[in-house]
C-alpha cells in the first residue's frame, strides 16, 4: 500500500528520523497516545487502516502516516520498515490474536529493538477468559523472538462506560452482571501516559505494567459519582448474564465479542480485578485520575 506523508517534524533545519510506529492510532487509546508524543515533539509514523482516516492526522506535526492492514502482511512489513520502536494495539476481534502473532513476526524480521504491547490485566493462557487467553498467548510470542518488550495490562477502561451514555441519557441508568464487586478501573488517558513515557525513555524494557486506577468502585459507587456530575439520578441496575448478552446481542456486539465480555464480567464479578498497583505514578510520575475526575471531564458525552 502506498505511503503518505502527512508532515516531518523540522528542528533547527533538521529533520528527526522517524522511528516509531503507533498501531491503533486512531482508537480511544491511540489517539492519546499520539497527542501525547506530539505533545513532546517526537516524530512518529502511524498506521491506518482507511483513507479516510488521514485528515485525522493531516494538522499533526511530525506524524508520518502509512496505509496499512493487520490482515494485509506486506502492508504491516512496510508500515515497521525503518522502525526500532513498535506500539501494539488492534482493534477488538475475533482475529486479533492472529492479527498481532503476524505483527510480532514482522516486526522481529524488520529488526525492531523494542515492542509495547496493549495486554490485559491477569493475562493468562489458561483464563476462562477469552481475551486474557490471547494477550498472554501473544506476550509469549514477543518473548520467545528475543525483541526486547513492555507489556501493559490495564484493567477496564473507564471510558468503557460511554458504551451505555444513551440509556444514561435517556433512562437514568445503566446495566451489568456484576453485582457488588469492586474494579480499580483506569482512564485510558493514563494508560496513553504511560505509553508514551515507555517509547521516550530507556529503562522499561523487560517490565510488566499493571496499570489500575487509584482505587477499586463498584458500579453502585459508579452511578453515584456520575449523578454528582451530571447533576440528575443515574442508576446501576445489576442484571443476569444472559441477559446482559442479549442486550449486548441487541446494540450489534457480534458473538464473539458479546460472549467475550460476558466473560470479562464474570471476571470481575468474581472480584479478580479489584486490585490498586501504583505503575501509572511510578512510570508517569503522576497519579492516575480518579473515576469522579472522569465523570467531570466526560459529563457532555452523557448528556
Amino acid at each position: 500500500m502506498e505511503t503518505i506523508v502527512n508532515s516531518v517534524l523540522q528542528t533547527m533545519g533538521q529533520t528527526k528520523k522517524v522511528t516509531m510506529l503507533i498501531t491503533g492510532a486512531t482508537g480511544t487509546i491511540g489517539r492519546e497516545l499520539v497527542n501525547a508524543l506530539v505533545g513532546q515533539s517526537v516524530p512518529l509514523r502511524v498506521m491506518i487502516r482507511s483513507q479516510a482516516d488521514v485528515s485525522t492526522f493531516a494538522q499533526l506535526s511530525g506524524v508520518e502516516v502509512v496505509m496499512g492492514d493487520f490482515n494485509d502482511p506486506a502492508s504491516v512489513a512496510e508500515a515497521l520498515r525503518g522502525m526500532e520502536k513498535a506500539f501494539l494495539l488492534t482493534p477488538s476481534s475475533e482475529r486479533a490474536e492472529e492479527q498481532q502473532l503476524r505483527f510480532v513476526g514482522q516486526a522481529q524480521r524488520a529488526g525492531v529493538k523494542h515492542i509495547v504491547k496493549l495486554s490485559q490485566l491477569a493475562a493468562d493462557p489458561q483464563s476462562p477468559v477469552r481475551f486474557l487467553r490471547y494477550h498472554a498467548i501473544v506476550e509469549e510470542a514477543i518473548r520467545q523472538t528475543g525483541i526486547p518488550f513492555t507489556f501493559l495490562r490495564p484493567n477496564l477502561f473507564m471510558q468503557g462506560l460511554l458504551g451505555f451514555r444513551s440509556t444514561i441519557a435517556t433512562m437514568g441508568q445503566f446495566f451489568a452482571s456484576i453485582g457488588d464487586a469492586r474494579v480499580s478501573m483506569i482512564d485510558v488517558r493514563d494508560i496513553a501516559a504511560v505509553a508514551a513515557m515507555i517509547l521516550t525513555e530507556a529503562g522499561h524494557e523487560g517490565n510488566t505494567y499493571t496499570l489500575t486506577g487509584p482505587q477499586a468502585i463498584t458500579h453502585a459507587e459508579v452511578a453515584r459519582q456520575l449523578a454528582t456530575a451530571l447533576g440528575h439520578r443515574v442508576q446501576f441496575v445489576d442484571i443476569p448474564p444472559t441477559m446482559m448478552r442479549e442486550e449486548l446481542s441487541k446494540v450489534g456486539f457480534p458473538n464473539w465479542q458479546a460472549d467475550g465480555l460476558i466473560e470479562d464480567y464474570a471476571h470481575y464479578a468474581r472480584s479478580e480485578a479489584e486490585g490498586v498497583t501504583s505503575d501509572v505514578q511510578k512510570v508517569t510520575g503522576q497519579p492516575p485520575r480518579s473515576f469522579a475526575q472522569f465523570a467531570q471531564d466526560y459529563a457532555p458525552a452523557f448528556k
